[in-house]
């Protein structure tokens, strides 16, 4: 799918700009999405957003990949993760991932990924918060407790941690 995407936008471009410009990256031009519906308008632009991380750019990916989740194309997110995941990546990848299924209120989805992040990075404070917060947020209040103990123990000075905990207690989801 990865690949058929950047294909389709890489063809997208070369005949909205000509052959001349094919080396550069794409841009977003007008033509993407003047007097488009909103989802096709979308769908343009993401997919020149997609060329234009190149393959390491999974942070930019995986905002591509929410977009497309959230927006109402899970397939095609789901294939921009499913892409991310299956190759080489950094622990903040699965991180970032676990993120955009958590806000798509997929708790089943996220947990899983939050749980292997924390497990290689027990030393993060901001991440230990902000999952125990949706760990909060699910009705696990004991695990979340848990977690905001060991965040405290680590950072008891950063008031980002100390926001998300009380934003947890209060329903309130935390910032990324």
């Amino acid at each position: 799918m990865k690949a058929f995407i950047a294909a389709a936008a890489a063809a997208l471009f070369v005949v909205g700009t000509g052959p001349v410009h094919a080396a550069k990256k794409p841009q977003p031009t007008p033509t993407l999405y003047q007097g488009k519906p909103n989802e096709d308008a979308a769908k343009a632009l993401l997919e020149v957003a997609l060329v234009q991380s190149g393959k390491n750019g999974s942070w930019e990916r995986i905002g591509a990949g929410r977009v497309y989740y959230l927006g109402g194309f899970k397939a095609e997110g789901q294939a921009v993760f499913d892409a991310i995941l299956a190759g080489e990546h950094e622990d903040s990848d699965v991180y970032r991932i676990a993120r955009v299924y958590a806000e798509a209120g997929e708790w089943a989805r996220a947990k899983p990924l939050f749980d292997k992040f924390l497990a290689g990075n027990r030393d993060d404070a901001k991440a230990l918060a902000e999952v125990g917060a949706h760990y909060l947020m699910q009705g696990d209040r004991a695990t979340a407790e848990r977690m905001f103990e060991q965040a405290f123990k680590l950072s008891d000075d950063d008031p980002w941690v100390t926001e998300n905990v009380a934003g947890a207690y209060l329903g309130v989801k935390p910032q990324e």
